[in-house]
């Protein structure tokens, strides 16, 4: 039986790395679930919205990354991920990332190196003009480029089970030396937006195995919200 993901999630007991997640666009697309379930960790299954198995561009801001309050300067930086959503034997409901491009060095190799997230080099930028925001993307040492513009329309006051389903995720599934951990999250309830797509240019999403057929399903902006991650 299908399920939408929990409304709220079970709260971080002990915060191991804060950071906070800002100016946000939601790019989904449709995609098929069996598919996805050759491109998951092993232990987990596609998670499926109403037979539907989705797969989301995600460019933003990464903001103080770190433990505490996080490092100013290299916990600062642009990222864009690819990712899919899992469920496992537990019901632990969750993101699988296929690729997380960023801007900074250091958080790319510590990301592959310690935490063995897909973590790609890349020159980025996050431009906001009003109420326009627009992402670009250049991966540094293979190929791949990414140009998002979006103009940002009005504050949702609740969002539809799908919605709601594509954006309330509180932790991710992750490889792990021939396993796969649960890596839990917590934060306040997304503050989502409309948004109208002006522009999508993206290698990103195929590079990753998951070429977009057509307009993307759903669209939506947040201006952030801060994240910890630990145990429950």
């Amino acid at each position: 039986m299908e399920a939408i993901s929990e409304r709220t999630p079970r709260p971080v007991r002990r915060a191991l790395l804060g950071q906070s997640w800002l100016d946000l666009t939601f790019l989904h697309w449709e995609v098929d679930p069996e598919q996805v379930a050759r491109l998951l960790p092993a232990g987990t299954r596609p998670d499926l919205f109403e037979g539907r198995a989705y797969a989301g561009l995600v460019p933003f801001r990464m903001h103080r990354v770190g433990p505490g309050f996080g490092v100013p300067y290299f916990g600062a930086f642009a990222e864009t991920n690819v990712r899919l959503y899992t469920v496992d034997a537990q019901g632990r409901r969750g993101v699988a990332f296929r690729s997380l491009d960023a801007s900074r060095l250091v958080p790319v190799l510590i990301g592959r190196a310690a935490l063995r997230l897909p973590y790609v080099w890349a020159a980025m930028r996050v431009r906001r003009d009003g109420d326009h925001v627009h992402y670009t993307s250049r991966r540094l040492l293979r190929r791949g480029r990414s140009a998002v513009s979006v103009r940002v329309g009005e504050r949702i006051a609740e969002p539809s089970p799908l919605e709601h389903f594509l954006t309330a995720r509180w932790g991710m599934h992750v490889p792990w030396y021939g396993r796969t951990r649960y890596v839990p999250n917590d934060h306040e309830p997304w503050p989502l937006h409309r948004a109208d797509l002006l522009r999508c240019d993206d290698e990103l999403m195929a590079a990753a195995g998951l070429p977009p057929g057509g307009a993307p399903r759903s669209v939506l902006f947040s201006p952030g919200v801060a994240v910890r991650f630990g145990t429950t």
